[in-house]
């Protein structure tokens, strides 16, 4: 196909609207089922550019969750352990396949902004991966192609209406992008920047010892960013983004709302709350939305008489700002990108209270010496990329 025509914009007001190649040639996608909008593209493009530089730069099958047009979750595909299959609501599915397991890792670090999101997948789309969509709140999916048994399964969502897009995956863009503004054409080359090792050798901290895992989170990080809103931060630990903090005008704002997401990801998995015992038949939004409250400041939301009731079959006792803080204290190792420079020594401050001992940014602050100062101060690692990934 040449053109899609679209039912309306960003907004229903916003019409006509279409998506089509500028040289007249054909779309590198096809939609095999349902009706996708333009925000819908917006989120698949973005996601499968994410997805197919981190299969590049890990050789891991990648699953990103995408929410508009910066990612919920972004995932490779390393087997789960029983604690994280369970605070992601599959331990019920036995054992996944690796491009399941990096969607339910995607899906399920920050699962109150996954839901209703759009999915990309690096690889073709099997049936564990379909089971595992099939059942969550979702608007569609792109992938460079379906398992007969996938496409069966995905067809049955949303009353035969789910979106399914199918990309080429031997596309190549253009080398030079643009898009309008107000009416004006804006013209830059695509950022192609190569996410690799070499990227990640200027290390400027007195620790200098980054192993093989941290290494992946990093690029994981950093690929993370180049297709978030700026300015972001993202926290990533075991080969999945914990904690996404996106379009902030500050940085620190945007280190604090990344690690809030962090924590409450390592809060999931406090014994308060794998011991939560909720009502028969309570769906996994709906549990969601209470863990949230729970293990947040607005707690006796849900503590309430006449409120518990409604959701748990036993009264859970308050989880306190101190029993918080003390399970938050054994989260360890975690990395953490930035899309520039920090500024302050604050956002490391920040990032020391969520575990954070890797650290890849830009450097090129005036305030370097003080930041590099912090990390000592922590035994952090800090690599130096002297790349910005600003994404607008």
């Amino acid at each position: 196909m040449k053109e899609i025509e679209l039912k309306y914009g960003c907004n229903p007001n916003q019409k006509p609207s279409r998506i089509y190649m500028e040289d007249g040639g054909e779309l590198p996608v096809t939609v095999l089922n349902g009706r996708p909008g333009y925000i819908n593209f917006l989120d698949a493009f973005n996601g499968w550019q994410l997805v197919k530089e981190l299969k590049e730069a890990t050789g891991l099958p990648a699953a990103a969750s995408f929410k508009h047009v910066s990612p919920a979750g972004a995932a490779v595909g390393l087997a789960l352990d029983k604690t994280l299959a369970r605070i992601y609501w599959v331990d019920d599915l036995g054992e996944l396949s690796p491009l399941a397991c990096a969607y339910a890792r995607a899906r399920g670090a920050d699962r109150m902004s996954s839901f209703g999101d759009f999915i990309a997948l690096s690889d073709i789309c099997d049936e564990d991966t379909a089971r595992l969509i099939k059942r969550e709140v979702s608007d569609g999916v792109i992938a460079p192609g379906y398992t007969d048994k996938a496409m069966e399964l995905l067809k049955a969502k949303k009353n035969g209406n789910y979106n399914i897009i199918q990309m080429d995956p031997s596309y190549v863009p253009a080398r030079i992008e643009r898009k309008q503004v107000y009416g004006i054409t804006f013209e830059q080359g695509r950022n192609e920047l190569d996410i690799n090792g070499g990227l990640l050798s200027n290390i400027v901290t007195k620790n200098q010892t980054i192993p093989k895992e941290a290494l992946i989170d990093m690029k994981i990080a950093l690929i993370t960013l180049k297709y978030t809103q700026s300015n972001s931060v993202c926290y990533v630990k075991g080969g999945q983004a914990i904690g996404i903090g996106a379009g902030q005008q500050s940085r620190i704002h945007c280190t604090r709302l990344a690690g809030q997401k962090a924590d409450n990801w390592f809060l999931r998995q406090a014994p308060q709350v794998m011991g939560l015992q909720f009502v028969d038949g309570m769906g996994r939004a709906d549990r969601d939305n209470a863990i949230d409250v729970y293990i947040g400041e607005e707690y006796m939301d849900v503590l309430a008489d006449g409120a518990w009731e409604k959701i748990f079959k036993v009264k859970p006792p308050v989880f306190t700002r101190e029993e918080k803080r003390a399970w938050l204290d054994k989260m360890q190792d975690v990395t953490l990108g930035s899309d520039a420079f920090f500024p302050f020594s604050d956002n490391i401050e920040r990032a020391h209270k969520s575990g954070v001992k890797y650290i890849a940014q830009p450097g090129g602050s005036v305030r370097d010496d003080a930041v590099i100062e912090c990390c000592d101060k922590y035994q952090m690692v800090m690599a130096f990329t002297g790349i910005r990934l600003f994404h607008h």
